[in-house]
C-alpha cells in the first residue's frame, strides 16, 4: 500500500485533513523533530500540534510496519504456491496487524499437528466428504479409510484424523476469529481467581492481589490500572486469569446448552442438527474445535488486546505525569543548600550557587546513632552564611520529616539567614548519583553526596536537573514495570524533548544533558557546543553556533530557535523568534519606524499591529501572529509560579494523623484512580477520584497534576497496611459524607451526581498490586 493510501486513514485517525498530513510526513522523514515542525511549520502542515505530530508519528509507525508485514506474508504464502487472487485482495484490504494475522494463519508453518498427521495418512478425503454431505454415515465412510501401513487400524482412528483436520479448519477461518474476537470483546468478562496452590513465598504477596482472588468484570469496561494488576497477579503466579463468555450457574457450569462460542462456529459453517446420520458428528467436532482449539486462541487474543490498551493507558498517564513534575515551577537561581536525608549514614549536605555551581559539601549526623543535633545546625548554619544560601531543599525520602524540622530549627535560631525550606521529591536522586553523567560532573564528590547535588538543582530548575534521570526512574507512573519498555521510552523521553523545547534553553548556561534534549542536537553535539563554550567563553549570538564543529546547516535549523542567548548581541536571540524569521521583523521594525529595544514588551503597541500586514511567500500569518506574541514577552517562561507546601509541625508519622484533619500536600502522582498527595509522613495518601472535587470527575489529571499544592482531609488511617484515604471535597455536602463512607469501603454507596464509574468499592483496591508511592 503507498503512503497516498494510507494517508486519509492517518489523517481520519488523528483528526487532521490529508493535505496537513504529507507534508508532515515529509517533514519528520526529513530528520525534522516534533517540537520544530509543530513550532516553525504550522503554514506547511495546516497548523498541527506537538500532540497531532506525536500521534501521527506513532501511527505512521504502526502503518509502515503493517505494510512491512503485509510484503512478507504475501511472499509467504506466494512461495507456497497458495496465493490466489481473492486471498490477494484480502490481504491488501487488511487494515490491522490481527486482520492480517487472521487471513495468514492458516499458511503459518507449523510443528507437525495432529491435522497434518491426518492429511499425510491420506484422511482429508474422509474430513471433507462428511463436511460436505452431513447424509453420510461417519462409521461407514471411516471403514473405508483404515489403513494398517498409514497407522489408521480402525474407522474411530480414521474418525479422529478427520476430526483433527476439520478442527483445524475451524479454527483457523479468519471470518470466524474477527466474529469471535469482537463478541469477545463485547460480552466477555474477565475472571481472576486465586491458585488454590500456592508456594509459602507467594502467600504474603497474594494479600496485595486480595482484592482480585474472586473477581470477575465485563473486558471492555477495565480501568487500564485493574487490568494491569490482575495481569501482575497472574505473572506472580498468585492469580488465574480466564474469560468467560456465556452465562454461568452458581457452580461455574453453563446455563446453556452449547457455549457461544460453539454456536457462532457452527453458524459459520452451516453446521446444524436435522437428524441426518453425520449431524451429531459434526456439531462434536465443532464442540471440540472451540474447546480445544478457538477458545484458547480468543482468550489469548482478548487478553493481548486488553493489556495492550492498558499499557498504551498507563504510558499516557506516567507521560502526563513526566511532563507535571518536569514543567514543575522553578524556584529560581538562588544559593541553595541541599539534604539529602539518612539516618544511620547521616544527612548529605550539598551547597550550589545561584547557577548550580557545587561550592560545598558536608556530612551531619542529628539522628541516630551519634544524635548530634546541636553540632549538625552549626555546621549547616555555617554553610548558610559563608554561602548566602536562600534555600534549603529536603528530599522527602526516609528521615525526611527529622531532617526538615531540624531546618526549621536552624531557622528559629539564627534568623538572620532568612532562607525558605521545602521538602521535594528526591525520585531518582539515588539513580543520578550513580550514572555516567553524575561522574563526569563531580568525579571527585562522593557518590552519597551527589544526591543531595540533585536535590538542591532540581528546586532551582526541576527541568534542568530531571533531564539527566532516565524518564522511567523517577516514579510517577503507574505500572511502569508491566508495560512495554520500548513504548515506553519512546513516549517519555518524546515527553520531555517537547518540554525541554517548549521552555527554550539558555546556551551559555545549560549542562550537556539538557543541551541534547534540544531539537537537532542529541549527545554528541551537545557536547561539542559546551566544549565550544568552554574554550571560546559564551555564545554571543546564535550565528556562533555554526562555528561549533558537526553542527550544520541541518542541525542548526532545527535547534537555532529552541536556543536562547541573554544579554547577546541581538535581542531578538533571547527569544523564540527563530532567526529565519528575522526578516519579518525587520520588516515589523521598517513599517513602525521603531527599533528593536522600543518594540519589544511593548504589548499594547504590538497587539494594535496586523499580522497579515507582514506575511510573505514563506511565512504567513501563524508564524507572523506567533513572533508578535514573541515579541510581547520575549524568551517566557510558560511554567507555573513557584509555591510551596506548609506541612504541619505536629504531624510526622501516619500514627499523628487524625480523621478530619485538614492538611497541606504535595501531589506526587496522578493515576486514573486518584491522586497520590505527600503530605510529610514519608506515606503518600490517596485521593480517591470519588473525592477529588464536590462534582464529577470523569479523570483526575484534568483536576489535579503532579506538583501540585493542594488541601486535603483525612478520611482514614490504615496503620497496619500503611494507608492513608484522603479527600479533596468540601466538609458539609451530603454527598461528600456518603462518598466518605464509601471510599473507606463500607460498600459502594455513593449518590447518582457524584458516583464514579468504574471503581471498587475501597479506594486503594487500585493502588495495592502496582503503585509504588511509599517513599525509599
Amino acid at each position: 500500500m503507498t503512503l497516498e493510501r494510507i494517508l486519509p486513514r492517518l489523517a481520519d485517525e488523528i483528526g487532521a485533513r490529508t493535505r496537513q498530513i504529507a507534508p508532515a510526513i515529509e517533514l519528520l522523514d526529513s530528520g525534522a523533530t516534533v517540537p520544530f515542525i509543530a513550532r516553525y511549520r504550522k503554514e506547511a502542515t495546516g497548523g498541527l500540534d506537538d500532540m497531532q505530530l506525536r500521534q501521527l508519528e506513532e501511527r505512521l509507525r504502526y502503518h509502515r510496519e503493517l505494510e512491512s508485514r503485509r510484503a512478507t506474508v504475501i511472499a509467504a504464502i506466494e512461495e507456497q504456491g497458495k496465493l490466489t487472487d481473492e486471498l490477494r485482495k484480502s490481504i491488501e484490504a487488511a487494515d490491522t496487524k490481527t486482520r492480517l494475522e487472521d487471513l495468514y494463519r492458516p499458511y503459518v508453518k507449523k510443528r507437525r499437528t495432529k491435522a497434518q498427521i491426518a492429511r499425510e495418512a491420506g484422511l482429508e478425503p474422509l474430513a471433507q466428504s462428511l463436511f460436505a454431505d452431513p447424509s453420510l454415515d461417519p462409521q461407514a465412510e471411516a471403514t473405508r479409510f483404515v489403513d494398517a501401513d498409514n497407522d489408521v487400524a480402525d474407522a474411530a482412528a480414521a474418525l479422529d484424523g478427520a476430526r483433527q483436520i476439520l478442527m483445524e479448519t475451524f479454527a483457523e477461518e479468519p471470518e470466524l476469529n474477527g466474529r469471535l474476537r469482537e463478541y469477545a470483546w463485547s460480552h466477555g468478562r474477565l475472571q481472576s481467581k486465586l491458585r488454590t496452590r500456592l508456594d509459602k513465598d507467594k502467600e504474603e504477596l497474594a494479600e496485595k492481589f486480595s482484592d482480585y482472588h474472586d473477581a470477575i468484570e465485563a473486558v471492555r469496561k477495565i480501568p487500564s490500572h485493574r487490568a494491569l494488576a490482575m495481569f501482575r497477579g497472574q505473572t506472580e503466579e498468585v492469580l488465574s486469569l480466564g474469560l468467560v463468555i456465556d452465562e454461568l450457574d452458581e457452580n461455574g457450569n453453563l446455563k446453556a446448552e452449547r457455549s457461544t462460542g460453539e454456536v457462532m462456529t457452527a453458524e459459520q459453517f452451516g453446521i446444524t442438527d436435522r437428524g441426518r446420520a453425520g449431524d451429531r458428528w459434526l456439531l462434536e467436532t465443532v464442540r471440540w474445535a472451540w474447546r480445544v482449539k478457538l477458545q484458547w486462541h480468543i482468550e489469548m487474543e482478548i487478553k493481548k488486546q486488553l493489556r495492550e490498551g492498558a499499557e498504551q493507558e498507563a504510558i499516557q498517564v506516567f507521560a502526563t505525569n513526566l511532563k507535571d513534575l518536569v514543567l514543575a515551577a522553578p524556584a529560581g537561581p538562588r544559593p541553595t543548600i541541599g539534604l539529602d536525608p539518612g539516618i544511620r549514614t547521616g544527612v548529605k549536605v550539598a551547597v550550589v550557587d545561584a547557577t548550580g555551581k557545587l561550592v560545598d559539601t558536608a556530612t551531619i549526623h542529628p539522628l541516630q546513632p551519634k544524635k548530634d543535633w546541636d553540632g549538625s545546625i552549626a555546621t549547616l548554619a555555617t554553610l548558610c552564611e559563608k554561602h548566602g544560601v536562600e534555600l534549603i531543599a529536603i528530599g522527602n525520602g526516609t528521615g525526611s520529616r527529622e531532617t526538615d524540622q531540624l531546618a526549621g530549627d536552624l531557622l528559629k535560631r539564627h534568623p538572620a539567614i532568612g532562607a525558605h525550606k521545602i521538602v521535594i521529591s528526591e525520585a531518582g536522586a539515588s539513580v543520578y548519583s550513580a550514572s555516567e553523567i553524575a561522574s563526569r560532573e563531580f568525579p571527585d564528590v562522593d557518590v552519597s553526596l551527589r544526591g543531595a547535588v540533585s536535590i538542591a538543582r532540581r528546586l532551582q530548575d526541576p527541568l534542568a536537573e530531571l533531564v539527566k534521570i532516565e524518564p522511567k526512574s523517577i516514579g510517577v507512573g503507574q505500572y511502569q514495570h508491566d508495560v512495554s519498555q520500548v513504548k515506553l521510552a519512546r513516549m517519555l523521553d518524546a515527553v520531555v524533548e517537547d518540554c525541554v523545547n517548549g521552555v527554550g534553553v539558555d546556551v551559555n548556561t545549560a549542562s550537556a544533558p539538557l543541551l541534547s534534549r534540544v531539537s537537532g542536537l542529541g549527545a554528541g553535539l551537545a557536547d561539542n557546543v559546551v566544549r565550544y563554550r568552554e574554550e571560546h567563553g559564551a555564545f554571543r549570538n546564535r550565528r556562533d553556533l555554526r562555528k561549533v564543529m558537526r553542527l550544520g546547516e541541518k542541525a542548526f535549523e532545527q535547534c537555532a530557535g529552541f536556543l536562547r542567548i541573554m544579554n547577546g548581541d541581538n535581542p531578538l536571540d533571547s527569544s523564540a523568534v527563530h532567526p529565519e524569521a528575522y526578516p519579518v521583523v525587520e520588516r515589523i521594525l521598517e513599517s513602525t519606524e521603531r527599533d528593536i529595544r522600543q518594540l519589544v514588551g511593548d504589548a499594547t503597541f504590538l497587539r494594535g499591529l496586523a499580522a497579515n500586514d507582514f506575511t510573505d511567500e514563506r511565512f504567513g500569518e501563524p508564524t507572523v501572529r506567533d513572533i508578535l506574541a514573541e515579541l510581547e514577552k520575549p524568551g517566557r517562561d510558560p511554567r507555573p509560579e513557584f509555591r510551596t507546601a506548609e506541612f504541619r509541625a505536629d504531624v510526622n508519622e501516619m500514627k499523628d494523623l487524625r480523621e478530619g484533619m485538614r492538611l497541606q500536600g504535595v501531589v506526587t502522582n496522578v493515576a486514573n484512580f486518584g491522586a497520590f498527595v505527600d503530605i510529610g509522613v514519608h506515606q503518600d495518601g490517596l485521593v480517591h477520584i470519588s473525592q477529588i472535587a464536590d462534582r464529577f470527575v470523569k479523570d483526575p489529571h484534568h483536576e489535579v497534576k503532579t506538583g501540585d499544592v493542594v488541601s486535603v482531609r483525612v478520611l482514614d488511617i490504615d496503620l497496619k497496611r500503611k494507608r492513608i484515604a484522603l479527600t479533596m471535597r468540601s466538609d458539609d455536602t451530603d454527598e461528600a459524607k456518603e462518598d466518605a463512607r464509601a471510599s473507606k469501603g463500607t460498600g459502594d454507596k455513593r449518590g447518582s451526581k457524584s458516583r464514579q464509574p468504574e471503581v471498587a468499592n475501597n479506594p486503594f483496591a487500585d493502588a495495592l498490586a502496582g503503585m509504588k508511592n511509599k517513599k525509599p
